[in-house]
């Protein structure tokens, strides 16, 4: 009997630039994805917040630095849209201290998910992530952090981000003018884009993450954990990653999955699964 065909590699014969993002494995906390990280030969993680003030800023560092990782992100600031100029002020002080938590982590990058309209106005929406995120990049570059602004598709317009296609995101970006002011590149929030491949050349040099994951098909309920693993859905994910390369991007590729599924199944069969993915897929 012939031995089974065996599956081509990824462009990448090893896993040096992966990262897990800890929605991933949101089951653990963020001491048992370091440590599941350690033992699955990860390099990087991306951190979130929320998970950090679980068990604290300084402890969190300390974890992850003795465990010889390096953070890939830091998620998430943004969310300056509001209703008032002195909520205006607290979401921008907000963001100043995530640009403080990045630094004590030992990332050099905050991405910015930034949030939905107070009221129906898009434009002043828009305008007021603008006017945040120039009020924090000064500070945020001496501090040596990048603040990377993430598309998200237009489903999540409402109630996460009026910024939704990454040429938006760019456009912003350029506009702001701070050298580290950038996009981050999410397949799932930008696959879709017929103007995609043009965004990420215009992207060039502002390019501060990349993101993988997968859109299956039929969409889950919620929408927001309608994450696939790689190659479980139809984004082309090399190609993509061909071209965010091509734009000068050479760093980490987290994998950023919200799945329920995945969320019920132990953690270290959902990084075996993530490597295998990673390899055959991206």
């Amino acid at each position: 009997m012939a031995a089974p065909a065996r599956k081509e590699a990824g462009p990448l014969e090893d896993i040096s630039r992966l990262s897990l993002n800890q929605m991933t494995t949101d089951q653990w906390d963020l001491r048992e994805a370091v440590e599941g990280c350690v033992r699955a030969g990860i390099p990087y993680i991306g951190l979130w917040r929320h998970k950090v003030a679980q068990i604290g800023l300084k402890e969190s560092a300390r974890i992850v630095k003795e465990a010889g990782l390096k953070v890939s992100s830091l998620c998430r600031g943004g969310m300056f849209p509001a209703a008032t100029e002195g909520e205006l002020k607290e979401r921008i002080d907000d963001n100043r201290r995530a640009i403080d938590e990045a630094a004590e982590l030992g990332t050099d990058t905050l991405v910015l998910v930034c949030g939905p309209a107070a009221g129906k106005d898009l434009e002043k929406a828009r305008l007021q992530v603008a006017r945040g995120i120039e009020a924090v990049a000064p500070y945020a570059e001496e501090r040596g952090i990048k603040l990377g602004i993430e598309p998200l598709h237009p489903m999540f317009a409402a109630d996460r981000s009026v910024i939704v296609t990454l040429g938006q995101a760019v456009r912003m970006a350029e506009a702001i003018g701070a050298p580290n002011v950038g996009v981050i590149v999410d397949v799932y929030h930008v696959w879709w884009d017929p103007d995609l491949y043009e965004a990420i050349e215009r992207a060039r040099g502002r390019i501060f993450g990349y993101h993988v994951n997968d859109w299956v098909i039929p969409l889950p309920h919620p929408v927001l954990h309608g994450r696939g693993m790689m190659g479980d859905g139809v984004i082309e994910l090399r190609k993509i990653r061909q071209a965010v390369e091509d734009a000068g991007y050479r760093g980490p590729i987290e994998v950023e999955i919200f799945n329920e599924r995945l969320w019920h199944m132990p953690g270290d069969d959902v990084l075996t699964l993530m490597k295998q993915r990673y390899l055959e897929t991206v």
